[in-house]
C-alpha cells in the first residue's frame, strides 16, 4: 500500500466534529429530540477520538530508545483500541440508555424544525469529512478493495476516520427517520427507537475497531509484498546458497522488524559471512525504508523446516 498523509484526514474529522456536537446539542435542548441527543454524544466521542488518535500518531513518531528499541510505532495501535472503546461504551451505551428512557417516557418534540435544519448541515459536514476520508483511503489501498484493505491496512488512523465517518452518516439517517416519523405519525417512542437503532451501528462500528486495533496491537505480519521482496534481495546475493524463510512483524504504521533465515555457500569465512549480511542489509534498508531492524541467521534449511513444523503443530493442538 502507497503512502499517505492521515493527519489531513484526522484534523478535518477533528473540526467536522466538534461544531456538528455543539449543533447537536443545542438542537437536542430546543427540540428534546432523543435521537438528536444521541447524535450529539456520537460525535462529541468522535471529536475525542480524533484527538486521541492525534496524541497516538505524536507518540508513535518519537524514535527509539533503551527503553524501546524498536520505536513506539505501537502507540498508535494501542490508542485505536482505546478509541473502539470509548465509540463502545459512550457512543453506542449513551445512545441505548437515552433510547430504552425515551421508550418507557416518551415526550413529544417541541420544535423539530430545528432537528431538521442541523441534521441537514451534520450530513453536509459529515459527508465532506467521509469524502475526504475515502480519497486518502483509496489513494493508499492500490488494487485492493475496500474491505481487503481495512483488513490489511497497518496505518489504523485513515480506516478508523473513515469508519467512524461511515458511521455517522449512518447514524444521521436513523436520526432524521426517527424524527420524521415521530412527527408525521405523532409517536414520539419512535424518536427513543432511533436512538436504539444508532447504538447498534456504533456497536458495529466499535467491534470492527476493536477486532482491527485487537490484531495490530499483538502483532501482524507486514503485507505479503514486503515480505517476497526481503526473500528476493537475499536470494539475489552471491554468498547465499538458499534463503530459507523471513518472518516479519509490524511494529507500526511505517516500521517493521524481520528476520531472515539464510544457508550461506558452503566454504565462506566467517568475516566472508558477516560481509554478505551486511551486503543483504544494506539492499534491503536501501528499498524498504520501513524496515527498520533487520535480524539475519545463518541456518541450515533443514533446521528452518523442522522449526515451521513445530510452530504448525503447535498450531493445530487445542487450548
Amino acid at each position: 500500500m502507497a503512502s499517505s498523509n492521515p493527519r489531513r484526514v484526522v484534523y478535518a474529522a477533528l473540526a467536522g466534529n466538534l461544531a456538528i456536537a455543539v449543533a447537536k446539542f443545542v438542537a437536542a435542548d430546543f427540540s428534546g429530540s432523543s435521537a438528536m441527543l444521541s447524535e450529539g454524544v456520537h460525535s462529541l466521542v468522535d471529536t475525542a477520538n480524533e484527538l486521541l488518535l492525534l496524541y497516538g500518531m505524536h507518540r508513535a513518531s518519537k524514535p527509539p530508545d533503551a527503553i524501546h528499541p524498536f520505536g513506539h510505532g505501537r502507540e498508535l495501535y494501542f490508542w485505536s483500541f482505546i478509541v473502539a472503546l470509548l465509540v463502545f461504551a459512550l457512543g453506542a451505551g449513551v445512545s441505548l440508555f437515552e433510547g430504552v428512557g425515551h421508550l418507557h417516557r416518551p415526550e413529544p418534540m417541541s420544535d423539530p424544525l430545528i432537528n431538521y435544519l442541523v441534521l441537514g448541515v451534520s450530513m453536509m459536514f459529515e459527508g465532506g469529512s467521509w469524502y475526504l476520508a475515502v480519497r486518502e483511503f483509496r489513494s493508499v489501498k492500490g488494487a485492493m478493495g475496500y474491505f481487503e484493505a481495512f483488513r490489511k491496512s497497518k496505518d489504523p488512523s485513515t480506516f478508523t476516520v473513515l469508519l467512524e465517518d461511515s458511521a455517522a452518516l449512518i447514524g444521521l439517517l436513523i436520526a432524521f427517520a426517527g424524527v420524521a416519523c415521530a412527527q408525521a405519525l405523532d409517536m414520539p417512542r419512535l424518536d427513543g427507537a432511533a436512538s436504539i437503532g444508532i447504538a447498534v451501528v456504533l456497536a458495529v462500528a466499535a467491534g470492527l475497531l476493536a477486532r482491527e486495533s485487537k490484531g495490530l496491537l499483538i502483532g501482524e505480519p507486514a503485507h505479503p509484498k514486503l515480505r517476497d521482496s526481503l526473500l528476493e534481495i537475499a536470494a539475489a546475493d552471491p554468498g547465499v546458497g538458499h534463503v530459507n524463510g523471513v518472518l516479519t512483524v509490524q511494529m507500526g504504521p511505517h516500521t517493521v522488524v524481520a528476520a531472515l533465515s539464510a544457508e550461506f555457500e558452503d566454504g565462506l569465512t566467517t568475516p566472508q559471512i558477516e560481509e554478505c549480511i551486511n551486503r543483504i542489509e544494506q539492499a534491503i534498508k536501501s528499498r524498504h525504508a520501513e524496515v527498520t531492524s533487520l535480524f539475519i541467521k545463518p541456518q541450515t534449511t533443514e533446521t528452518w523446516r523442522a522449526r515451521r513444523r513445530a510452530i504448525e503443530r503447535a498450531n493445530l493442538e487445542p487450548d
